[in-house]
């Protein structure tokens, strides 16, 4: 494995019910997700869930990244994660008491209010738009990804649960099946797709296709 830092980012790794929700209109999604608070999103057990660091490596493997989006940030343990590789970092969530905790735990990134159907970004504004455990709380994940791939210049990557039961995560009728996905990032201009099986969730990266 290699990281470059400072100076931009690459790696070689090789891997083998609710209405409303993350949109424009209703409750936000985690508000639903999550409802005994932010602290949820960091316990010891979903950080290794997450498998911060392969993510991170991932995400920037045969790419020479800068900067990073990170969509459905949270309290930004991805935005943490992308910063200390020396990565530019901006994180947007809808819910404002995550960003809160957000800003205090991560000083060195740029925390902003919004949801993943209407990124407030000019197009082509990151070489990584990131979306970890987050689309499939959208309400409309089309349009998600057409904004992931209308700000995005050189990856677009995301993090998602299988589509199976089990007794950690959403249940079935919360998440998306694979090849949903991948019909949806196609439709989208999201192009060389990839998947790759993590221990507990599946990680999708895919090149946008200019407009």
């Amino acid at each position: 494995m290699s990281i470059d830092v400072p100076g931009g980012f690459g790696a070689d790794v090789r891997g083998t019910p609710v209405p409303g929700g993350f949109g424009t209109s209703g409750p936000h999604a985690h508000e639903h997700r999550f409802p005994l608070g932010p602290e949820r999103l960091r316990t010891p057990e979903r950080l290794a869930l997450l498998e911060l660091e392969r993510v991170m490596l991932l995400c920037g493997e045969s790419a020479r990244l800068l900067s990073v989006l990170d969509v459905g940030t949270g309290t930004g343990v991805f935005a943490e994660t992308f910063a200390g590789a020396s990565l530019q970092v901006t994180g947007i969530d809808p819910n404002a008491e995550f960003l809160d905790v957000a800003r205090r735990l991560v000083p060195n990134v740029e925390f902003r209010e919004g949801v993943a159907e209407h990124l407030p970004f000019q197009d082509r504004s990151f070489d990584l738009v990131f979306l970890g455990q987050v689309l499939h709380e959208t309400d409309d994940p089309a349009a998600a990804l057409h904004e992931a791939r209308r700000v995005a210049v050189k990856r677009v990557a995301l993090l998602e649960w299988p589509y199976r039961s089990e007794e950690i995560g959403p249940p079935l009728a919360h998440r998306m099946e694979s090849s949903r996905i991948l019909e949806l990032a196609e439709r989208a201009g999201l192009v060389s797709a990839e998947k790759i099986e993590l221990a507990r969730l599946d990680f999708y990266r895919f090149t946008p296709r200019e407009s």
